[in-house]
């Protein structure tokens, strides 16, 4: 969620953080550190998996969009039983990356167990994952082809500060994604 500068501590200049994943986040220069674990075992973020019904329609919006796949695999057995805590597992899953190699996405159909497909509508404030973040070149010709594909904005496309240009988007199985464009 972006911090606007009416939320702002009118004490404290925002001090911009540069991260990959969201750079236009803004924090104040007041935030304490948050405490870590003297030993730390995490090395990276490696993936995010999203569940859907069409697989092969996902897999094109995000190809669509600049991901690559990097490959498609049946999941079945008593490993991924055990693993996910459901019996009878039977899926297809497909690994998709950024152009720069460092984020990746993990789109699964289970054929089974069955489920009831959750809400695809849901509002982007509902709890739970709610949307992914990508960083485009030209987001007018980028939100074109998605429409193209059969993607609605959520809301409006509009600019941060003299940042971003940012929207949301609805895809296929009613998975949002948020596009940004870096200006100025």
């Amino acid at each position: 969620m972006l911090t606007s500068p009416e939320r702002v501590d009118p004490g404290h200049q925002p001090a911009r953080m540069w991260h990959s994943s969201r750079p236009w986040v803004e924090f104040t220069e007041g935030l304490g550190r948050v405490p870590t674990m003297e030993h730390m075992t995490i090395q990276r973020m490696d993936h995010v998996g999203i569940v859907v019904d069409d697989l092969a329609d996902a897999v094109a919006f995000f190809v669509e969009l600049g991901l690559e796949l990097q490959g498609e695999a049946p999941v079945e057995g008593d490993w991924v039983d055990r693993v996910v805590g459901l019996e009878g597992v039977r899926a297809q899953i497909a690994m998709l990356q950024t152009p720069d190699g460092h984020g990746r996405l993990e789109l699964a159909k289970f054929h089974t167990p069955s489920t009831d497909n959750g809400d695809q509508r849901a509002p982007a404030n509902a709890s739970g994952i709610r949307h992914v973040a990508f960083v485009v070149e030209d987001i007018d010709a980028v939100l074109a082809r998605l429409r193209a594909r059969g993607a609605e904005l959520v809301g409006e496309l509009r600019r941060y500060q003299d940042s971003y240009r940012l929207c949301y988007v609805r895809g296929p199985e009613g998975i949002i994604v948020e596009l940004a464009e870096q200006i100025g």
